[in-house]
């Protein structure tokens, strides 16, 4: 049988703990069992905890997928400058080796974000050490200023990406919590059904109340 829902599993804890809580007979029944008002209290506060968690984590996934469109917004902003300069460094700096080395201007590009960020840390900052790669690029219109401007494109990619890891660690950790908390709650309840069908056995109807069903 399949695993309800977290929302189903929440909602049949809601249904059960309050409808027992609400009913001054099934209260009655299973106070003779242990489940009284403050022990059927304790299991509300495990599912109003679990409940915040739910909708916390949910929260937190949230701002990890608006954490993770920022860096590919900024990555595309930034390749595209990047692409551009690289093709006119393909031509202003023909036959360096040491540019070629120094840039990794050879090879292809790399697609993943680490080996992006590699390539393009070290095309710039080593272009931008060297007077002599500048001067040849400066011929094709690039100055200091425009590839300090580019830089800035580079860094806000990688500004993103730690806020994008931050928030992932933040959602695992929520998810982690909740997860917990479900669990707790989940065998609160499951020691709840079992002592009702026995509590409740001669009136089927406050366990159907409950949304239980009687043991055959």
């Amino acid at each position: 049988m399949a695993k309800q829902t977290i929302d189903a599993r929440l909602l049949a804890a809601q249904v059960a703990i309050d409808n027992a809580r609400g009913d001054a007979g099934i209260l009655a029944a299973m106070g003779v069992f242990g489940y009284d008002e403050e022990r059927l209290g304790v299991g509300r506060a495990l599912y109003d905890e679990a409940q915040t968690l739910v909708s916390r984590q949910k929260a937190e996934y949230g701002e990890q997928f608006e954490a993770t469109a920022a860096v590919q917004t900024a990555w595309d902003e930034g390749n595209a400058a990047y692409m551009r300069t690289f093709k006119v460094a393909r031509v202003a700096l023909k036959g360096n080796p040491k540019a070629r080395a120094a840039m990794m201007l050879s090879g292809d590009r790399k697609r993943t974000l680490s080996g992006w960020l590699e390539q393009t840390t070290a095309f710039y900052a080593n272009l931008m050490a060297d007077a002599k790669l500048m001067a040849a690029m400066g011929i094709f219109g690039y100055d200091q200023a425009r590839l300090e401007a580019e830089q800035v494109l580079m860094q806000a990619v990688v500004k993103a990406n730690l806020v994008q890891e931050k928030e992932k660690g933040e959602a695992q950790e929520a998810t982690k919590l909740r997860d917990a908390r479900l669990d707790e709650l989940d065998q609160w309840m499951s020691d709840f059904k079992a002592i009702a069908q026995v509590a409740l056995e001669e009136n089927p109807q406050w366990l159907e109340k409950l949304g239980f069903s009687a043991v055959p």
